[in-house]
């Protein structure tokens, strides 16, 4: 796998074919089959613009704990259908614990979250409870995965031996 590439990707993913192949050790055209196998494989899915939500007037960022009635397949696929359309809903994890759902929601407002309650949330067959986390400051963010386990360290090879020329006598 190209680490070095993965990792330059996800450092700047607008990074010029020529710049990320001298950035990783490689020439442009081996560079470029790499990256290009890396997104055939699925490995890099898509590259994005990182938008700063408040830059653009969404201010408000929610973690919101959801309890389903019943935890059976059909349920499970009524939310997760209905909350895959909600373009205010960042990420949704499946969960183990006290909450079926872990929501992270975004939004411009405690009045538009609360409208996306009432009108969103409560009308999905089958919500039995809700728990709002508001977070206060945001101390990390990342998009970038780590990949210190990819780097595989190869056990280092004992120095050649030189080879003493025997004479004949």
């Amino acid at each position: 796998m190209s680490v070095r590439i993965i990792e330059q990707m996800q450092e700047d993913s607008d990074i010029g074919l020529a710049e990320l192949a001298e950035a990783t050790g490689t020439t442009p055209s081996s560079c470029w089959r790499r990256l290009d196998e890396l997104r055939s494989r699925g490995v890099i899915r898509r590259s994005v613009a990182v938008v700063d939500p408040a830059a653009i007037g969404l201010a408000v960022n929610v973690f919101v704990q959801v309890t389903l009635e019943k935890q059976n397949e059909a349920a499970l696929r009524v939310f997760q259908t209905r909350i895959a359309r909600r373009p205010e809903v960042m990420e949704c994890y499946l969960m183990s614990g006290d909450s079926d759902y872990l929501l992270r929601v975004v939004v411009e407002d405690l009045a538009k979250y609360h409208r996306f309650v009432v009108d969103h949330l409560t009308t999905i067959p089958g919500v039995a409870n809700l728990r709002s986390s508001f977070a206060l400051e945001q101390v990390k963010y990342t998009t970038a995965l780590p990949t210190g386990h990819l780097h595989q360290s190869a056990p280092e090879k004992p120095p050649a031996r030189k080879r003493r020329a025997v004479g004949r006598g």
